[in-house]
């Protein structure tokens, strides 16, 4: 299998499983490693993920534009604004402190990833069968503290194979939001979250890319974004629905597989 086509599958599972509480990450971490795709420096699994910010930009594109259009005189919509740039902190301070460590040793250790996602996987089917109170519904309308408080669960997702969106999700929850407020606020911490990560991996490898590098970057960056839009345009709707109890059970069963094809030597 081409280099090529294998970036554009990892593309289309990024963009598949970004926002969904399952671990994009994870998921192409491991798919690179069994298809052997190694690319350099890791950059090509964060910086694809701007493919998947920009589907999202178009989709509330609408709604940012009428937020930040209301801040001057909407106190609502500066503390929306707030609380999302106050929940991106933590990722900030620990994601250039650990930036090393993550990408050198995290992401090259695939038991790691497999076994957390089968944690995440049994975390996510528990939290989700709770008759957990509901204090908060609406994204836009979260306090200062609880915003804050989901960016702490959000650092979680430093590890690969927690999930970004799923520990975000289930720390909102957790704090009485509910299941689709929780994945609306997740899509909007996402923005910020992952165009940092996106600037400050570029930043850290630009040295180390070649012209092959970012050719397999635009393919998986392409195969992102159109995966992305169809998501996001339905998982709001599907979780208010069914909540997480899929995707939990999707990552055991992901995780398992994996664990069990590493233990084999594969």
């Amino acid at each position: 299998m081409s280099q090529s086509l294998i970036a554009a599958i990892l593309g289309l599972l990024e963009g598949l499983t970004e926002f969904i509480p399952v671990s994009s990450t994870g998921h192409i971490l491991l798919a690179g490693h069994f298809l052997g795709f190694n690319s350099t420096g890791k950059t090509f699994e964060v910086v694809i993920q701007l493919g998947a910010i920009l589907a999202i930009l178009g989709v509330y594109a609408g709604r940012l534009v009428h937020v930040f259009a209301s801040a001057p005189h909407d106190p609502a919509a500066r503390r929306f604004i707030g609380s999302v740039l106050l929940a991106f902190l933590p990722a900030v301070a620990i994601g250039v402190a650990a930036h090393d460590i993550i990408k050198q040793v995290l992401f090259e250790t695939p038991m790691l990833i497999a076994v957390m996602l089968i944690l995440g996987g049994i975390i996510l089917v528990w939290v989700d069968k709770l008759d957990l109170p509901v204090r908060v519904d609406d994204a836009q309308a979260l306090s200062l503290g609880t915003a804050f408080k989901i960016g702490l669960f959000q650092c979680l997702a430093m590890i690969p194979g927690v999930s970004r969106s799923g520990s975000t999700i289930v720390g909102a929850m957790v704090m009485g939001v509910s299941k689709r407020a929780a994945a609306e606020f997740s899509f909007f911490l996402s923005m910020p979250t992952m165009a940092g990560a996106f600037a400050y991996d570029l930043y850290k490898s630009r040295d180390l890319l070649s012209w092959d590098d970012m050719n397999l970057i635009a393919i998986g960056f392409v195969a992102a974004f159109l995966a992305a839009i169809f998501v996001v345009r339905g998982l709001l709707g599907f979780v208010s629905r069914h909540g997480y109890g899929l995707f939990g059970w999707w990552r055991i069963i992901v995780g398992s597989l994996a664990l069990g094809a590493l233990l084999l030597g594969f």
